[in-house]
C-alpha cells in the first residue's frame, strides 16, 4: 500500500513539522495517531518519517531514511497571464508534470483588470502548486515568482541555455526539433497571452536570442499550448 506523503512547513536535518491546514488533516481527518508513518519532504529530499506527537496546530514527525525520487524537470515556463481559472488549471496541470518553475509575466495584450489583480493571485497560485505537488507525489514545489513585465523577465533568463517562443507565426521550426538541436537541457519556454504577443514583444525576444518554434498548425488556448509544450519537453528533458 502507497503511504500517504505531506511536504513539510518547517525542519531540521532529524525532524519535520506539519502546520496549519495539513495538520488539521492529519489530526481530524486521518485521526493520526504517535507511531504511524508517513512519507515526508523535508529539507529537498523524501523521507520515511515517524509521527512523534500530533495535535490540531502541529504534527512533528522524526526523520528516518531518505527514499528515491525523481527530479523536478529542467524547464522553466514563461507564462502571460490570462483568465484566472484557466492560468490556475495551467498551473495545477504544470506542476502535475514535474515543471521546476513557472513566472507569471505582465505582458501588453493581458488584460488590465487580470495584470492589477495578479499580484493579489500569486498566493492563491502557490498553494495550488503546493496541492498539485503532494497529489502527484512530487518531492519538489515549483517556484512560482510574483508576475513581473516581460522585459524584467527576459534580462532574468539570459543565463539559461535553451530559449524558446512558441510562436503562432513560426511555421518551420517544431518545439521538438529544437529541444533534438539543444545542447544543455536547461530550457525555458514561454507561452503568450490571448491575442498573442505583440510585435515590440516578439523583437524584444528576438534580441534576447530567444527561438521561435510552433506547436502545429492549429491555433491553441494558452493553457493548452503550456501542457502540450511541457509534455512534449518531459520526452527531451526527462
Amino acid at each position: 500500500m502507497t503511504r500517504r506523503r505531506f511536504i513539510a512547513d518547517t525542519s531540521t536535518p532529524t525532524t519535520a513539522t506539519l502546520l496549519g491546514d495539513q495538520a488539521v488533516h492529519l489530526a481530524r481527518v486521518l485521526r493520526a495517531t504517535p507511531g504511524q508513518i508517513y512519507d515526508i519532504v523535508a529539507n529537498g529530499f523524501l523521507h520515511r518519517a515517524e509521527i512523534t506527537s500530533v495535535n490540531e496546530d502541529q504534527v512533528l514527525f522524526t526523520l528516518h531514511e531518505e527514499l528515491e525520487t525523481d527530479a523536478a524537470l529542467p524547464l522553466h515556463l514563461l507564462l502571460a497571464v490570462f483568465k484566472f481559472d484557466h492560468m490556475e488549471w495551467a498551473i495545477e496541470k504544470a506542476t502535475e508534470l514535474g515543471i521546476a518553475k513557472i513566472t507569471p509575466i505582465l505582458a501588453r495584450r493581458t488584460e488590465k483588470h487580470l495584470a492589477q489583480s495578479a499580484l493579489k493571485r500569486s498566493e492563491r497560485w502557490r498553494r495550488i502548486a503546493l496541492e498539485a505537488s503532494k497529489q502527484s507525489r512530487r518531492i519538489t514545489i515549483p517556484e512560482i515568482p510574483n508576475p513581473i513585465p516581460l522585459k524584467q523577465a527576459l534580462e532574468q533568463e539570459n543565463t539559461t541555455p535553451t530559449r524558446i517562443l512558441l510562436s503562432e507565426t513560426e511555421q518551420a521550426t517544431t518545439l521538438t526539433a529544437a529541444l533534438s538541436a539543444a545542447q544543455s537541457s536547461d530550457t525555458a519556454v514561454a507561452i503568450g497571452p490571448e491575442g498573442g504577443w505583440t510585435p515590440e514583444e516578439i523583437s524584444l525576444f528576438t534580441q534576447h536570442q530567444w527561438q521561435p518554434v510552433t506547436l502545429g498548425p492549429r491555433i491553441l488556448r494558452a493553457e493548452t499550448a503550456a501542457i502540450a509544450a511541457i509534455a512534449i519537453a518531459s520526452t527531451h528533458l526527462a
